[in-house]
């Protein structure tokens, strides 16, 4: 794969080829970078029945929560190096208030960076623009390169 100069451009192929994986589908999520690329932002909607937690509560369930946490915390590595893998080695996550409403935001960001592992941190929030769940992890930077093999392999039809 020929390496692009444009970061802007690297991070915009790597958010469109994730926006068309099966994990987006499943969260109805939508991958985006801030402009200034320092932040890794998902809009969830809509909320889907199946996302609900049990007994017929409207609120987001946490394992849903936790998804989209190790989603976005694993993601950051792409603002150190779109052209590079990388995996979620630790994933901590407080719940502070239920998730309801049709849909909700996440946003993680790098607090610190050292070799090839990041130190990342990520906020849930609602519809109102309140914090429900916060997230910290550590991710893990590859040697190896990132590509769409990966999500072409995963969508092949035999």
């Amino acid at each position: 794969m020929p390496e692009e100069p444009n970061k802007r451009a690297q991070l915009e192929r790597y958010a469109h080829a994730f926006n068309t994986s099966e994990l987006l589908k499943y969260l109805s999520g939508h991958l985006t970078f801030s402009e200034a690329g320092d932040r890794v932002l998902v809009r969830v909607d809509p909320v889907l029945p199946t996302h609900r937690g049990g007994m017929g509560t409207a609120a987001v369930n946490g394992g849903v929560l936790a998804a989209t946490f190790d989603f976005v915390i694993g993601i950051t590595a792409a603002l150190v190096d779109p052209t590079r893998r990388s995996a979620t080695m630790q994933l901590n996550m407080t719940f502070e208030r239920p998730v309801v409403g049709d849909w909700y935001t996440a946003e993680a960001w790098i607090d610190r960076a050292g070799g090839s592992t990041l130190f990342s941190s990520a906020a849930i929030k609602d519809p109102q623009g309140e914090i429900c769940s916060r997230a910290t992890g550590l991710v893990r930077l590859s040697k190896a390169p990132w590509s769409l093999d990966w999500q072409q392999s995963q969508t092949a039809k035999p």
